[in-house]
């Protein structure tokens, strides 16, 4: 297997590290922002608990997104489907400059060691689809390991910010901050985590996000470029694949690990004023949160958000490796 098979559309090795830092944060960002009212609903669908008027939340969820999209916009207002997003942006940024980063130095450095280690005489390395497929699935379980660790205290909050609503029992969130634009509710909902549930609050589901990720984050890089190897063998610059193998990647990857999205959701709200069930509230483990799940919902609790979260990570995924080769593009073209 050639250098070329493997490093494709890779930022040359003269390249600084500053731009692959900036070609991630671009990404993330990208990705993030754009499909965030998606993200919204999601989140909604997954944390619904015992309030009132929940069950025909998950209804209206799973009959019409655009429905239950109109509903949040109409009774919480046009800004109700953005809560959160400076949380997002300013989490995505860094934590996709280290993703990509990492995801490009790990593959480089396992594939030379690879190669270094084949002997050509042997039939058995000839298989380069095969070592595609595990050189870039590891580095993207290296990437994710380290982007999530950045990632999961910004996540956590916005999930919260996500589910706040002031009609809802017990939402003792009416501070001017959280209602002025651009009050700096994100680091207020920071701080009620902090004093009401500890430091630790952030990092509960930091065990099931990589358990959702890892896998993820394996598919997603080996799918990816093997289907950009299928769609696109000559691997030249070219957006319209480079989005088509990223959504067949994203849809792929989000179906398979959703049940485990939902146990993180419900580790990241218990402390949340929308859940009220009691289970719900104690879940601060992987177990506890998945047999909450199990008792409360049945089985088919772990598959809430399937849709959104397809139809989200679809485009997002697109995006981000659209966004992402773009930028190597650019700086390829301008050093």
């Amino acid at each position: 297997m050639s250098q070329d098979e493997i490093d494709y559309e890779s930022l040359p090795s003269s390249a600084p590290l500053s731009h692959q830092l900036a070609a991630g944060a671009f990404a993330g960002i990208m990705e993030h922002s754009i499909m965030f009212p998606l993200d919204a609903v999601k989140t909604r669908m997954q944390a619904i608990s015992n309030v009132k008027g929940s069950a025909s939340i998950l209804k209206n969820s799973s009959n019409s997104l655009i429905k239950t999209i109109s509903t949040i916009a109409t009774q919480e207002g046009s800004l109700a489907l953005w809560k959160g997003v400076q949380s997002m942006v300013m989490g995505a940024g860094p934590a996709h400059a280290v993703y990509f980063a990492t995801y490009e130095a790990m593959k480089e450095n396992i594939t030379n060691y690879v190669e270094s280690s084949n002997d050509p005489s042997d039939p058995n390395n000839n298989n380069s689809t095969l070592q595609l497929a595990l050189i870039t699935g590891s580095a993207g379980i290296c990437a994710t390991i380290a982007a999530d660790a950045l990632m999961n205290p910004f996540d956590t909050i916005k999930q919260r910010m996500q589910l706040h609503r002031a009609d809802h029992p017990g939402h003792e969130l009416e501070h001017p901050k959280i209602n002025k634009p651009n009050g700096g509710g994100m680091w207020y909902f920071a701080k009620k985590i902090y004093k009401n549930e500890g430091i630790l609050a952030f990092f509960y589901s930091y065990p099931t996000t990589l358990a959702m990720n890892v896998p993820f984050a394996a598919m997603n890089f080996s799918i990816y470029e093997l289907s950009t190897q299928y769609f696109n063998p000559q691997g030249q610059y070219n957006p319209w694949i480079h989005s088509l193998c990223g959504a067949i990647s994203g849809a792929i990857c989000s179906a398979v690990t959703t049940p485990l999205d939902c146990i993180k959701t419900v580790l990241q709200v218990r402390g949340s004023h929308v859940v009220t069930v009691k289970e719900l509230q104690e879940a601060d483990s992987f177990f506890k949160a998945a047999r909450a799940i199990k008792n409360n919902y049945g089985w088919l609790g772990f598959t809430r958000g399937l849709k959104p979260r397809i139809i989200s990570n679809m485009p997002a995924a697109a995006i981000s490796w659209t966004a992402y080769e773009c930028a190597k593009y650019f700086f390829k073209n301008h050093e």
